[in-house]
């Protein structure tokens, strides 16, 4: 079976998404790639009931190698990350808080410095009907500038990974910090973070301070 390693990962993170409830039913989809093949969810089934079997390998235009079930609808949008940035992951969940913000925002915004890890400022990618080629191309321009996430309008998130297990956890800090601005909206109006103070964050991770050594 090709990429059988892979396509068991996929099945692990695909019942972590469902305990987490970042996708419920059969919404939500993962893939991971390897050189010009791609293991992907299938459409239609829950991700926390998948086997290896079950997940369709294709290659990088979108012909199906091998499996006997369909390939994920939003698998365009999965090879298009993949033609466009450095990912070999992709998480797209329908995660609540997500959902939320991606249905009343235009993009995320900075409130918390672990946006950084995101690459910046979260996007809402423009509404498009799910699995076509409008959407792929919508959530390639919120991707740009080396994001690591975006969300979709009146849909969900994607997240992008080096690996699958990056992906995933991309996925669960992009949940978490819209859940901390839709919470944070309940009781005032959130401080952002300015530019400068990004920066500052990012220099600090660049060049972290040395611990002094007690001498004896």
């Amino acid at each position: 079976m090709l990429l059988e390693e892979e396509r068991a990962a996929l099945c692990d993170v695909g019942r972590r998404l469902a305990g987490t409830g970042l996708v419920t039913g059969a919404s939500g989809n993962v893939s991971v790639r390897a050189g010009d093949l791609v293991a992907v969810t299938p459409g239609g089934m829950m991700l926390d009931r998948m086997t290896p079997a079950d997940c369709p390998v294709v290659d990088v235009e979108g012909y199906l190698v091998e499996g006997e079930r369909a390939p994920s609808s939003e698998t365009p949008m999965h090879l298009a990350l993949y033609a466009e940035t450095d990912a070999a992951a992709v998480v797209h969940t329908h995660s609540t808080y997500g959902a939320v913000v991606a249905t009343t925002m235009t993009e995320l915004p900075p409130i918390h410095y672990n946006t950084l890890l995101l690459g910046g400022v979260v996007r809402v990618a423009e509404y498009a009907t799910y699995g076509t080629p409008e959407l792929a191309a919508h959530v390639r321009a919120a991707m740009e500038g080396g994001r690591r996430a975006a969300l979709m309008a009146n849909h969900g998130g994607v997240t992008i990974g080096r690996d699958l297990e990056e992906a995933y956890e991309n996925a669960r800090l992009l949940e978490w910090l819209c859940g901390v601005y839709v919470r944070a909206r309940a009781i005032g109006e959130p401080r952002v973070l300015t530019d400068e103070q990004l920066a500052r964050v990012v220099d600090r991770m660049l060049e972290p301070p040395a611990w002094p050594r007690r001498v004896t």
